[in-house]
């Protein structure tokens, strides 16, 4: 009887160390995906330093015409990166694909951006947006009525505006 006791004590303990390592496994496998945004397009080209802090990736991917007078691209902020000030004369929708992110109006309070998020930036106004600290921001922009403009680039956003985080 004693015999039989530890043989099903062993066998529980190994089925149970088992599962804790399967488990352990699959929560570490779960971890990495999480920090790893998934892209929907290509990266595309670094934007110029000029109008970034940090590396920001824009492709366009449907240009403006005289018939769909509205450009759309996707552009991936690594963490910490962000544009500078700027407007729009038309107006901006940004799309959030993935990532955590920022978008401040000028006097207004920051906003704290995730997947699935939109924003709707009104025309000729003040604004910036991009990566949290930690973990980059994938999203998707749309620019109407381009014959009116597509961007009007402003000054840096400053290290101390940026760390003005919520």
């Amino acid at each position: 009887m004693m015999k039989i006791a530890m043989k099903l004590l062993l066998v529980g303990a190994m089925f149970s160390s088992a599962l804790f390592i399967s488990c352990g496994c699959d929560t570490q496998n779960e971890t990495t995906k999480t920090a790893q945004l998934d892209f929907i397009f290509p990266k595309g080209e670094k934007g110029p330093e000029k109008n970034f802090t940090g590396n920001a990736y824009n492709i366009g991917l449907v240009a403006s015409d005289t018939t769909y007078t509205t450009a759309v691209g996707n552009v991936y902020f690594e963490p910490g990166a962000r544009s500078n000030w700027h407007t729009h004369s038309a107006g901006q929708i940004l799309l959030i694909t993935d990532g955590e992110g920022y978008h401040q109006i000028e006097g207004q309070p920051i906003q704290v951006l995730h997947k699935g998020d939109v924003v709707k930036c009104p025309p000729n106004t003040r604004h910036w947006h991009g990566a949290s600290p930690n973990k980059g921001m994938q999203q998707l922009y749309v620019v109407p009525n381009t014959e009116k403009g597509i961007v009007n680039w402003m000054e840096p956003v400053t290290d101390a505006q940026y760390k003005n985080l919520p």
